[in-house]
């Protein structure tokens, strides 16, 4: 179930579910009713809705559909895809999108307005969970190994930061709205976050990118990218001595991350339905 202010995307679940798992049910909460719907081959694995656009991920194919009239725009093949992975920016026209490519540990970055098409090799193995800035300009993934989290810049794919400690499964990445924090969630039970400490520098236009280049202070001097800036923000995700705040939960639960509207604070939900609130002090950390 996604929501679009009144709009609702409903795909059945479950062990009896009310819809097919190969259908989007478009629901108007406001009228009570169906409005439109969309039926594929194969089980829907995920579903993104923005005002403008409506994404459906299937095991191996994602589609994107204009959302006034359910016009189909554009259809990609992917890698075996059984997480439904798929990610879109929110506040940026035309839409960003970053979904797995067409092999393992590949990323595809696919910029709609300029119908431009990026891939991206992010990990050595299956990428296991991703999540990207509201704009679209930051992305950061984690692959199935679990051992290296590594953040990217879409405008050009250019890796930006990467660090990692023991092996563990990621369940959930989430950035800040402001792309000051980046909240990690794992089977240890436990939610980490970092300070990313994203300068103005990040947040310019593509064709803005020689202006930076000409700024030593935006320089990180490993020749990865004039906008890698992020030197050293992500430590050892497990050690947390270098986390800004770290949160412990029951273990054997999936979790899954997000920040509240409240300053400095992280929602964290689990499968089993339990709810927590987190709040945590930039200089002291939270616990």
């Amino acid at each position: 179930m996604l929501f679009r202010c009144n709009i609702l995307c409903l795909v059945g679940g479950g062990t009896g579910p009310i819809y097919a798992m190969t259908k989007v049910i478009i629901w108007d909460d406001f009228q009570s009713r169906c409005i439109g719907e969309l039926s594929f081959r194969s089980e829907v694995k995920n579903v993104k809705l923005r005002r403008d656009r409506i994404i459906v991920v299937l095991l191996q194919k994602i589609f994107v559909y204009n959302f006034a009239d359910l016009e189909l725009l554009h259809q990609m093949e992917t890698v075996l895809n059984p997480k439904g992975l798929c990610e879109i920016s929110h506040t940026s026209s035309p839409m960003v999108l970053v979904c797995p490519g067409l092999q393992k540990g590949q990323i595809r970055v696919e910029n709609c307005g300029s119908k431009r098409t990026k891939f991206v090799m992010a990990h050595d193995s299956r990428i296991a969970g991703m999540t990207m800035t509201q704009d679209g300009r930051l992305l950061a993934t984690a692959s199935s190994k679990g051992t290296l989290i590594r953040v990217f810049n879409t405008l050009d794919g250019s890796l930006l930061q990467e660090e990692g400690a023991d092996r563990a499964e990621i369940y959930s990445l989430a950035f800040s709205s402001n792309a000051q924090w980046l909240a990690v969630s794992s089977e240890k039970g436990t939610v980490h976050v970092f300070s990313l400490k994203v300068d103005s520098g990040l947040m310019i236009l593509a064709n803005d990118r020689s202006r930076v280049a000409s700024e030593p202070n935006h320089s990180n001097g490993l020749g990865i990218s004039s906008l890698s800036i992020l030197k050293g923000v992500l430590p050892k995700y497990f050690s947390s001595e270098w986390s800004v705040a770290q949160f412990r939960l029951p273990e054997g639960l999936q979790y899954f991350v997000a920040f509240g509207h409240q300053k400095n604070t992280v929602v964290i939900i689990g499968m089993d339905g339990s709810f927590y609130r987190c709040e945590f002090d930039p200089e002291s950390g939270g616990r």
